[in-house]
């Protein structure tokens, strides 16, 4: 369990930021939130 919580935040990172998605064209879930890293747009 405790190896679980240790992974859990670079498997989140790595979900969200870099693994790209079918239904959103190959780009990766973050691309789809406004001003994630505080660009604005």
């Amino acid at each position: 369990e405790a190896e679980r919580r240790r992974a859990l935040p670079q498997w989140l990172h790595t979900y969200n930021h870099h693994r790209g998605h079918t239904a959103l064209d190959g780009q990766p879930p973050a691309s789809r939130v406004p001003n994630l890293h505080r660009q604005n747009s």
